[in-house]
């Protein structure tokens, strides 16, 4: 394989009620609702991104919430955790803001020396904020509800559960160009790119665990990034030259990509860097209204009538928003 990734782009799970989702992700965890459009292919519901306060590829978390999705199972053939990087010093800090929410926190330190919290958002997804030994220069969104020292930094990894290892670890080495790193018991760990926050995954071994299955509170997808489209279009060309099962460039509006399965199940995408959640909308109003790519403008009064209003909180833009 010629290219390489350089890291996550963004991981899109299933959400229940949207507005209880702009709850907790903007409110309890602090991030910035970046862009608020639908799914493409479905339009009768939301596709939230979440990220920093421009959604740099690599610091997005996205949702397709369905209001009334019946609960998923996670399991192998999914990515089961889905983790944000966090500052070192900023662990107990997230543990106390996180039980005063609410929320049940789990806290330990790995074999990478990495201190981890695990919990699960509202529709029982499962999170981690973990704090990486050798830190994370990327700037945070600064926002009142969560402060810039303790706030998330973007994407840490994420932990593909498989019931077998060899082709899923090919895969990750041969196709995408992560490398492995080592193997802690039933879990391995790659890396991309140069490594650290934002580009590492594990491939969690559980042979006798149940299959995932993909509803609310479950990972939809996991995206990687390619640097342009003429990239992407020279990768989509070698994977389908090894037999991969390759979508076409699908227009995402904000990006451009492709979609397959790693063999353990997982659905996988290669997400363009370029294109970016201005395109549509000036920076400092990003996520306050609702964009639709232009095929789909002719429909927007049937669409709203569709979604509910949500309640952003004002600080997501502090500088438009009304006083």
């Amino acid at each position: 394989m010629a290219i390489t990734t350089s890291g996550l782009h963004h991981v899109t799970a299933i959400g229940g009620d949207p507005r209880r989702n702009v709850d907790f992700y903007l409110r309890t965890l602090g991030l910035r609702l970046v862009k608020t459009t639908v799914n493409f292919d479905d339009n009768a519901t939301y596709h939230l991104y979440y990220g920093d306060a421009s959604g740099k590829p690599g610091t997005l978390m996205t949702f397709f919430p369905w209001k009334d999705a019946p609960r998923g199972r996670i399991g192998t053939g999914q990515a089961s955790v889905t983790s944000f990087s966090v500052p070192e010093s900023s662990i107990g800090w997230w543990q106390e803001h996180l039980r005063a929410t609410g929320v049940e926190v789990s806290r330990v330190r790995n074999s990478d020396n990495e201190e981890t919290l695990t919990f699960r958002d509202p529709d029982g997804l499962v999170l981690s904020l973990v704090a990486h030994p050798q830190g994370d220069p990327r700037d945070p969104w600064d926002t009142p509800l969560v402060p810039a020292q303790h706030a998330i930094r973007g994407l840490h990894s994420v932990t593909l559960s498989v019931t077998e290892e060899d082709a899923t670890a090919a895969m990750l080495t041969e196709d995408l160009g992560l490398r492995f790193l080592h193997q802690d018991g039933n879990r391995l760990r790659f890396e991309a790119g140069d490594g650290g926050a934002g580009a590492l995954v594990d491939v969690l071994v559980t042979p006798d665990a149940p299959r995932g299955l993909t509803a609310a509170g479950t990972v939809h997808h996991v995206a990687w990034r390619v640097p342009d489209e003429a990239t992407q279009v020279v990768w989509r060309d070698e994977l389908l030259d090894k037999g991969v099962n390759v979508t076409s460039i699908l227009d995402r509006q904000y990006f451009r990509s492709i979609y397959f399965r790693e063999p353990g199940g997982t659905l996988l995408e290669v997400a363009t860097d370029t294109g970016g959640f201005d395109v549509d909308e000036p920076l400092l109003e990003l996520g306050r209204a609702l964009k639709l790519p232009p095929w789909l403008e002719p429909k927007r009064e049937e669409i709203e009538a569709l979604l509910p209003a949500l309640d952003l909180p004002r600080e997501n833009n502090p500088e438009v928003a009304a006083p």
